[in-house]
């Protein structure tokens, strides 16, 4: 006995597998397989299933899609909650990398990456039967909550530091910071100053590593550097700090949010950027090109973060990854108008 149509909430009846066999003219077996096996279905037959499936605009029963493969078709996403442009972008290029190969995502956004947070999060994703889960876990904290995810689920995380149990895809931003660092050297800067991100972010710890090694690998001293927390108000504060001073000649600032407001305070005390003080920031924010001048950054490839990511996830739920493979993006140096040669040079 055939079950009874669905109906949408306006009282419509809803398409079936087998309206959607009947308008092709072929079995509904056929057509479970174009939507959830297509590669083994001839081509003639799986334009004809899916010319049906949109013109009654067919909607496959998720739980039955379960049963059927095996697979719910989902990803899950953990998310810090937040608007910075380099959490945001990596989430975009996950949805992205996932949107191409026809899976779904879904999302759940945290307001902080605690232990118990990321625990509840991941949860909840299982409760709907996520084929596999990323989390994006941009602070140094979200170790201990990753640490304490059941080993039983397909999960990757993203921009999370060495100390996790799972796999991991993240921007080498240690190697990042010491291009940045090895061009002011190279242009004659006799040191480099850098304004910080905060202590408990994954990035703003590697690129600080990394302008650490660039200048003591230089023969420099690299003393403790101040934090900001992002934001081009900290870095206007911090260049409002240093602007008097002669000395300096070039400032490596955490992102380019910070270095935006580190070259309004410059412009401000009347020193001139590059010839003055050399500016670099980091992310190349598409407003990079458009700074006044136009900012020296480093890029990262978030689109290869996304697609990385999903390949790794996807070899995890096929249980080929290893657990703690690390994928590493490496970020580029975009060189612009903000760097130069030091006056007097």
């Amino acid at each position: 006995m055939a079950a009874e149509a669905p109906e949408a909430p306006d009282g419509r009846r809803l398409a079936v597998m087998e309206d959607v066999a009947a308008m092709a003219g072929v079995s509904a077996m056929t057509v479970s397989r174009v939507l959830n096996a297509p590669e083994k279905v001839r081509p003639q037959t799986r334009a004809r299933v899916m010319a049906a499936v949109r013109a009654l605009d067919y909607r496959p029963n998720s739980a039955a899609r379960v049963l059927a493969t095996g697979r719910s078709g989902v990803l899950g996403v953990v998310s810090f909650d937040t608007t910075l442009y380099g959490p945001a972008s990596t989430l975009f290029s996950i949805e992205q990398a996932a949107r191409e190969h026809d899976y779904t995502v879904s999302i759940v956004s945290l307001s902080s990456l605690n232990r118990r947070s990321i625990g509840e999060g991941v949860e909840r994703l299982r409760g709907q039967s996520a084929d596999g889960i990323m989390v994006v876990a941009p602070h140094e904290s979200a170790a201990d909550g990753l640490k304490e995810l059941p080993a039983d689920t397909p999960l990757v995380a993203v921009g999370a530091g060495a100390d996790v149990p799972f796999p991991v895809v993240a921007v080498d931003h240690r190697a990042g910071a010491e291009r940045a660092v090895r061009h002011l050297l190279s242009l004659g800067h006799e040191t480099v100053l850098h304004l910080a991100g905060p202590a408990d972010w994954v990035d703003a710890n590697g690129r600080t590593a990394g302008w650490r090694a660039a200048l003591e690998a230089a023969g420099r001293e690299a003393p403790v550097p101040p934090a900001g927390d992002w934001s081009a108000r900290s870095g206007y504060e911090y260049g409002r700090q240093i602007a008097a001073d002669p000395e300096v000649t070039a400032v490596f600032a955490g992102n380019d949010a910070m270095a935006l407001g580190l070259l309004r305070a410059l412009r401000e005390a009347g020193r001139d950027v590059p010839g003055d003080v050399s500016v670099v920031g980091f992310d190349d924010v598409p407003e990079a090109a458009y700074f006044p001048p136009p900012l020296t950054t480093v890029r990262q490839n978030f689109g290869e973060v996304g697609r990385r990511a999903f390949d790794l996830l996807l070899d995890r739920i096929g249980g080929t990854a290893a657990d703690r493979s690390r994928r590493v993006v490496e970020p580029e140096l975009v060189v612009r108008e903000s760097t130069g040669v030091p006056r007097g040079t």
